[in-house]
């Protein structure tokens, strides 16, 4: 059996963690905001028509802030088709989906719901079809309490006190030849500099995330970024990143080794915007947005699940509703271990996406919710993972894989809270035959015990948890984890994510 050591020193840290980290994502596209999280005539569903069961769900995965409302779908939405009473709302035709979009969710009912389920609000601004002025009117609509026509029309909708939304993104994906208003990235970048500047003249307290490449294999990459940082460095606070990875061809090793991308993709742009940082002699400093991230079978929608026709406008048409399996969670859950690591610099993160829409919760129109295998690493490191990233000191056995060579069998990440004294381990293994006994030298966090172990891993990996079998995968209690003289030992099974709780 393999062996790997790791040591934890909580005077390593690579910095504090956002709580930002935990965001996700709701965009109107299939049934993620119609039979997902509102669904007026289901048995659960409360006075405004959003369903409890699902609110509880979201509550329990611990998402902080969520990006709203695309996604591609922003770039062709007018905010005020969602505002006022709901019967004169226009229904409009979305280009991005090719579906109908009622209106029935709209801002303000958007954030109701956020308050219910304890989350804040990350606004998307539309760049693609429209510009300046229409971010600036829904800047003053949301933001400005009161003595302006558009504060004044908040208010005459229902909401006296302003929305106050802190983080808003300039656009969405707009290197992408799919986009609605794709442009060039001087052009992008001239717009994104004009409406951030307009933006912090109306409240300059916001935080500002400019466009990034849609994907670091786009052939926009890098270029993109310091084209764009370039005309927009000195408006904006962040940049995006968006990154989407699958099993291809039934490469399971190159699968699981999927973080070992986003560390380089992350890890690429921070060195673009630190270089137009010092090309610009600035002292400021651009952090990371990674505001859509996933496990996401995109070859799936391809060739199965698209909407066509001119006279085909579906509302809420099930679409990107992927299935996942205990695999897809590991590698979820090595994602996430990714994001952590460079708390550094990424400072915000919005998993996409939430409910139905390659989520970690489904619904049945009329009947049940339930949790993917995906919302269990979400669920688990958003809880425990408190304070500081640990940078680690690791010695572990590597394999060879096709796409990314020689890769490390165990990925892991610490985070401790100086304030309590708490500290949480975080694991996977990435091996497809083989258990790992894993040796941390947890000397320097004083006199530990094991709070909490969950593992999550199956005989099948493909296994998944569904309408028929909906707690079919769940994480279990690893029952081998123990702290003994300042050393934790616990052995991963193949293909495992798990996460350690100490105190």
């Amino acid at each position: 059996m393999p062996s790997a050591h790791l040591t934890v020193d909580p005077n390593s840290a690579v910095g504090a963690i956002q709580r930002r980290l935990f965001g996700g994502f709701v965009e109107h596209l299939g049934r993620h905001v119609y039979d997902g999280i509102y669904e007026p005539g289901h048995p659960s569903a409360d006075a405004d028509g959003f369903r409890t069961d699902v609110i509880e769900l979201v509550k329990e995965l611990g998402v902080s802030t969520i990006r709203y409302p695309g996604g591609n779908f922003v770039s062709g939405f007018r905010w005020e088709d969602s505002v006022g009473p709901v019967a004169e709302r226009p229904r409009r035709l979305d280009l991005a989906w090719h579906s109908t979009e009622t209106n029935e969710v709209g801002l303000h009912e958007f954030s109701s719901w956020l308050e219910k389920v304890g989350s804040d609000l990350m606004m998307a601004v539309n760049l693609g079809t429209r510009g300046t002025l229409e971010a600036l009117d829904l800047l003053e609509y949301s933001n400005v309490p009161a003595g302006s026509a558009l504060a004044q029309r908040r208010i005459d909708n229902g909401r006296t006190e302003p929305f106050g939304v802190q983080v808003w993104c300039l656009g969405n994906e707009m290197d992408g030849p799919w986009q609605l208003g794709h442009r060039n990235a001087d052009d992008y970048g001239k717009l994104a500099a004009r409406t951030a500047k307009g933006m912090r003249q109306l409240d300059p307290s916001i935080e500002l995330v400019v466009c990034g490449s849609s994907g670091a294999s786009m052939p926009t990459f890098g270029e993109w970024e310091r084209v764009v940082l370039t005309h927009a460095y000195d408006d904006v606070d962040m940049i995006s990143c968006h990154a989407y990875y699958q099993e291809h061809d039934g490469d399971l090793d190159s699968f699981l080794a999927s973080a070992v991308d986003m560390d380089g993709f992350i890890e690429k742009v921070v060195a673009t915007a630190d270089h137009v940082k010092a090309v610009r002699g600035s002292d400021k400093q651009i952090n990371i947005s990674f505001d859509e991230w996933n496990v996401w079978y995109l070859d799936r929608y391809e060739n199965v699940d698209k909407v066509e026709g001119i006279g085909n406008w579906p509302i809420a048409p099930r679409l990107l509703e992927d299935v996942y399996s205990v695999v897809d969670a590991v590698v979820f859950g090595n994602l996430m271990i990714s994001l952590l690591k460079h708390s550094d610099r990424v400072a915000s993160a919005s998993l996409a996406q939430l409910v139905n829409v390659i989520a970690p919760i489904m619904t049945e129109p009329g009947g049940p919710a339930w949790r993917q295998t995906t919302f269990f690493p979400f669920a688990i490191t958003s809880r425990l993972a408190q304070g500081e990233a640990l940078q680690l000191k690791l010695d572990v056995p590597t394999h060879d894989t096709k796409r990314y060579g020689a890769v490390p069998l165990v990925d892991a990440v610490a985070t401790h809270d100086a304030e309590d004294g708490s500290s949480a381990v975080f694991l996977v293994n990435r091996s497809s035959t083989e258990s790992i006994d894993v040796t941390v030298d947890v000397s320097a966090l004083g006199d530990v015990q094991v709070r909490e172990s969950h593992t999550l891993n199956d005989d099948d990996v493909y296994a998944k948890n569904t309408l028929d079998a909906p707690t079919r995968v769940a994480p279990r209690p690893n029952e081998t984890a123990r702290v003994s003289d300042g050393t934790l030992t616990v052995t991963l099974p193949p293909v495992s994510w798990t996460a350690l709780a100490l105190s």
